[in-house]
């Protein structure tokens, strides 16, 4: 076994997860997904195909009339540019992660040097040290003071300082998982300047795009590297239908990508994957051209679970918080609460509460606690702050929590 492998974390959050399994008592919250059923239409979609017989290999690239769709979707989104430009730039992946690794794979050879801005997902730091690369982390500061007090905000000056003409690639993702962080569209044009003058790649996991509450765009989704970068740009942009779509399951995905990489992402699905699922592909087309009927339903519902649950949080004594603009996690901390994973256990076994630990994203998010708050019932929402009230009420009176 490779070395790196071997010395790869487990995930922190199955860990929590673990202690709850077998219990039916537990408020889940700690996986990043949405509760509710992937739509019936698209669902119905999946069988139509499969009734049909369509169980064989399809294009490495995708079907031509999924890409179309995507094409379309990226146009409503990216107006600037017509579907035909962004269609030969297009590849279909099987789910968000495994477009991720598509673009390590493509771009980063051992030894080659990664900036990673985090707190982030494990995978998009983890993906470039499988393939041997030297990851620099270059962590977001929590605002301490001010209307936006736990808010976790970029310094661009540490960000372009560690980016240098050494450094092969960037891996940022905005909106943030877990920390509700999104990045400006001058931010974005400062980066991406920035990187053009050392020749340096920009991976960008947009997957959470459309899970934006701000209104400082015209389309309703957060700004986006593709409105900024050129064609030939070194630029990727990773996109996912498991989070606007509610099709985690599905494990389905794509990649914008300049065109002179297209093939050779092409190929790799050839070695990685040969291609995604026929039926898998025919769902996500309908809910594509059906997208007006799940996505902006879904944020508005959203909003409205965050509104719900960051104020409940935010009147807990202890408690750090500041109102995510994107994705669908609150992120807090607990006064005196350092080890947060053993913190997360804890809450699973005494509380029936199940929550993420922050230090699964990045050390300097240990101490945090990341909040799914994606519910079909608000309800549920409020019963968790309970739980974890009383909880905090529970504890030994002075400092940290005995363990």
């Amino acid at each position: 076994m490779r070395r790196v492998v071997e010395q790869l974390e487990a995930s922190r959050i199955r860990e929590v997860a673990n202690e709850g399994l077998g219990r039916d008592d537990v408020l889940k919250f700690w996986f990043g997904e949405s509760d509710e059923v992937t739509p019936a239409f698209i669902r119905d979609a999946a069988v139509a195909s499969l009734q049909a017989g369509e169980t064989f290999y399809a294009h490495n690239l995708g079907l031509h009339e999924l890409r179309e769709s995507i094409a379309t979707y990226t146009e409503g989104l990216h107006p600037a540019r017509t579907a035909s430009h962004w269609f030969d730039r297009l590849a279909v992946t099987s789910g968000g992660v495994n477009g991720l690794m598509l673009a390590a794979q493509t771009l980063v050879e051992s030894g080659d040097e990664v900036v990673v801005v985090t707190p982030a997902w494990p995978n998009l730091a983890a993906q470039s040290l499988i393939m041997g690369a030297k990851v620099t982390r270059v962590p977001l500061r929590v605002q301490t003071d001010g209307a936006r007090a736990g808010a976790w905000v970029l310094d661009m000056n540490a960000l372009l300082a560690a980016i240098t003409p050494a450094t092969r690639m960037l891996v940022v993702n905005a909106p943030n998982n877990p920390t509700g962080w999104t990045l400006s569209a001058a931010e974005q044009r400062t980066i991406l300047d920035h990187c053009r003058r050392t020749g340096t790649w920009i991976l960008a996991d947009e997957v959470y795009e459309r899970l934006y509450f701000a209104s400082d765009t015209a389309n309703g989704a957060a700004p986006s590297f593709l409105d900024v970068a050129e064609p030939d740009d070194r630029v990727i942009v990773a996109h996912s239908f498991s989070k606007s779509f509610l099709m985690t399951g599905w494990r389905l995905g794509w990649l914008v990508l300049p065109p002179a990489l297209t093939d050779a992402i092409g190929k790799l699905i050839e070695y990685n994957t040969s291609c995604a699922p026929v039926f898998v592909q025919r769902a996500a087309t309908v809910a594509l051209q059906r997208g007006g009927e799940v996505t902006p339903a879904l944020v508005n519902h959203l909003r409205h679970c965050r509104d719900t649950l960051v104020p409940l949080l935010r009147a807990l004594p202890g408690v750090t918080l500041a109102e995510p603009f994107g994705g669908m996690y609150a992120f807090f901390r607990l006064d005196g609460q350092d080890d947060c994973l053993a913190v997360a256990k804890r809450l699973v076994r005494e509380a029936g509460l199940g929550l993420a630990p922050g230090s699964a994203f990045s050390p300097e998010a240990a101490g945090w606690l990341r909040w799914c708050f994606a519910s079909r019932d608000t309800r549920r929402l409020g019963q968790g702050v309970e739980r974890l009230s009383g909880w905090l009420q529970a504890r030994p009176s002075g400092g940290q929590t005995r363990l």
